[in-house]
């Protein structure tokens, strides 16, 4: 399967990031790409109030991913708001292409580092896989990185690849933890991942400085089930695709059979 990481910098304008989206969704289709990966919040950076640009998933902003996606039949997962029952809103990833038509909120929400996503986001409780061109797919958000027992679930669900949307927050060290917990991840449950975070907002950023919400550092990884890191991207926005190959999972999972072998 091909799959495209897609690396951008979301302003506070929804239609300005859809724009972007769908720029990078007919860019990596037109290099083959089946699955096309998206940030965390690329409907709008955090740092602003979030309810009042959020939109249900039949909403513009949907329906421009979804236009997208039908026009250059593509399988498109793209990090959203949309509204919750109690005033909140849920952190939404977006999927939609060919037969597929799916949301997951995200579960662990980032009450860490001096920064409360509780305050204003409410946490989903669904395991959400998808299947493109036959190929299972597990969905994950950011700080989702940091709970192993969801990327296991993946697995049991019998995906062979995760993907997880990103805006992760700069600072000391963060960096360093960001790949090794996408190794580890990967490692954890043998499926690839593919970790797409939010470019840096600037050239001149800091991935070591942290900021007073998530922005982005860049540095989207693609992992093996190994946990090799077979792509490394930068700082900046970018669009990589790469060729994944399913049967290493199954490889990977005969020689450590780590999943068949939990005792707990």
């Amino acid at each position: 399967m091909r799959i495209a990481l897609c690396q951008m910098t979301s302003s506070t304008e929804p239609k300005e990031n859809l724009a972007t989206v769908q720029d990078h969704v007919r860019r990596a289709a037109h290099d083959g790409a089946r699955l096309v990966v998206l940030p965390e919040a690329a409907m709008a950076c955090f740092g602003i109030p979030l309810a009042p640009l959020a939109e249900p998933l039949d909403g513009p902003w949907a329906d421009g991913v979804r236009e997208v996606a039908r026009e250059t039949g593509v399988t498109v997962v793209a990090g959203m708001f949309t509204p919750a029952p109690d005033g909140r809103v849920a952190n939404t990833l977006l999927a939609t292409g060919p037969g597929v038509e799916d949301s997951y909120d995200k579960i662990h929400l980032y009450d860490a580092f001096g920064f409360r996503e509780s305050d204003t986001v409410a946490a989903g409780d669904r395991v959400v896989t998808i299947d493109v061109d036959g190929v299972k797919v597990g969905l994950a958000t950011c700080y989702d990185l940091r709970f192993p027992e969801l990327f296991r679930a993946h697995a049991d669900a019998g995906a062979t690849v995760s993907v997880l949307p990103a805006s992760w927050g700069a600072g000391p060290g963060k960096r360093e933890q960001w790949e090794l917990l996408v190794r580890a991840r990967a490692l954890d449950a043998t499926v690839w991942l593919a970790a797409v975070g939010q470019a840096a907002p600037g050239p001149d950023a800091d991935p070591e400085q942290p900021t007073k919400a998530p922005t982005g550092i860049g540095n989207s990884i693609l992992a093996a089930p190994d946990g090799t890191v077979r792509v490394r991207l930068d700082t900046a926005p970018r669009l990589h695709v790469a060729d994944i190959d399913t049967e290493e999972t199954e490889r990977v999972r005969r020689a450590v059979a780590v999943l068949d072998n939990r005792r707990l």
